[in-house]
């Protein structure tokens, strides 16, 4: 059962500083210490991204990072997805990138959002709408692969619509 999250969606500059901490050390609890990857998480996207955070009671247990485009790619990206580890296998990882596009989708309308992700996702993000445009290749010793959303059909029709007229 998903449990009760409350989002929290803001800039960098926003974030206080026990958010800030939340994020960190729940980024560094997944990405370094369970899946043992020494890499340079504070890459500096951070101060250029938004953020959400996903809590259930006082515990950070979700969080995405929606990244300006131009900061890592061309297009729009979601990037750093986790979720704890005690909620996993919830669904909680299909909210959370429900909200991220959600959230994507109205910060730049009408825009493709970019991911990078480790290629054992493909089909989870694929799940989203997202399609692989790249070959594998290895970030930080895990296989990645670029893929590619394209800005939101149901946009694009009414902009196609309203230029029939």
């Amino acid at each position: 059962m998903t449990p009760s999250i409350a989002w929290r969606f803001a800039p960098f500059a926003e974030l206080t500083p026990r958010e800030v901490h939340d994020l960190y050390r729940l980024r560094a609890a997944v990405f370094v210490v369970e899946q043992k990857c020494a890499f340079q998480d504070v890459d500096g996207a951070d101060p250029e991204s938004w953020h959400l955070l996903g809590y259930s009671e006082s515990e950070l247990v979700a969080y995405s990072r929606l990244v300006s485009p131009g900061a890592k790619f061309p297009e729009p990206s979601i990037g750093r997805v986790i979720t704890a580890l005690a909620v996993r296998r919830t669904g909680l990882g299909r909210e959370l990138m429900r909200e991220s596009v959600k959230r994507a989708e109205k910060l730049w309308p009408n825009r493709a959002i970019r991911i990078g992700a480790q290629c054992y996702l493909q089909k989870f993000y694929g799940d989203f709408g997202f399609v692989t445009v790249s070959e594998p290749y290895d970030e930080d010793g895990i296989l990645h692969v670029e893929m590619l959303r394209p800005a939101s059909t149901v946009a694009g029709r009414s902009a196609q619509l309203a230029g029939q007229k």
